[in-house]
C-alpha cells in the first residue's frame, strides 16, 4: 500500500500538469482568435476613414480653403482692440491696463453719459463697448425696448479718465 501512494500522487501531478497544459493552450489558441478579429476590425476602420476622408474632398473643394475674404470684412472683429503704441500712450498717461480701465470707467459712468431715458420701466444701460484708439470708443445702448450708439471721445490725465459724447443715434 505505501508503494502504490506516491504512484496516485504521481498520477495526480501528471494529470494536472496535462490539464493546465491543455487550458493554457486553450487560452492562448482564443487570444490568436480575438487577436485576428480585432485586427481585421482595425483594418476595416482604417478603410472607412479613408473613404470618409477622400469624401470630405468631394464636399469642400481645396480651393475653397484658401479664398481670402475683402479687405473690410475682418474690419469688425478687430474693431475695439486697441494697438500696442495705443497702449504705450495710454500707460504713459498713468493707465496700468488701458482697455481694462477705460472700459471699467465707461461703465461705472454710464448713467451720466447715454443720453436716453428708459422706457416702460426699463434701464438705459451699455451692452457692448469698444475701445477704438487711444481717443475715441463707442458703445451700444438699449433698455430693452430702444437704444441707440454713442461715439465717445476720452482724455486721461495722469489715470484720470473724462468722457464726452461726440455724437448719438438713436435706433
Amino acid at each position: 500500500m505505501r508503494s502504490i501512494l506516491p504512484w496516485i500522487l504521481a498520477a495526480v501531478f501528471l494529470f494536472a500538469a496535462i490539464y493546465f497544459y491543455w487550458q493554457k493552450n486553450e487560452a492562448e489558441s482564443r487570444l490568436a482568435i480575438a487577436d485576428n478579429q480585432v485586427e481585421k476590425i482595425d483594418k476595416q476602420l482604417e478603410q472607412e476613414q479613408a473613404t470618409a476622408d477622400s469624401l470630405e474632398g468631394m464636399v469642400m473643394p481645396p480651393d475653397t480653403m484658401e479664398l481670402v475674404p475683402p479687405g473690410g470684412a475682418a474690419f469688425v472683429d478687430e474693431l475695439g482692440t486697441l494697438s500696442q503704441s495705443d497702449v504705450q500712450k495710454l500707460q504713459r498717461k498713468g493707465l496700468k491696463n488701458p482697455e481694462t480701465d477705460l472700459m471699467n470707467d465707461l461703465n461705472r459712468k454710464q448713467n451720466q453719459l447715454i443720453p436716453e431715458k428708459g422706457t416702460m420701466g426699463g434701464t438705459m444701460t451699455i451692452r457692448d463697448s469698444r475701445i477704438l484708439n487711444d481717443r475715441y470708443a463707442m458703445a451700444y445702448y438699449e433698455d430693452g425696448h430702444n437704444g441707440g450708439y454713442m461715439l465717445l471721445k476720452y482724455t486721461v490725465n495722469n489715470g484720470t479718465i473724462n468722457w464726452t459724447v461726440v455724437d448719438n443715434s438713436k435706433l
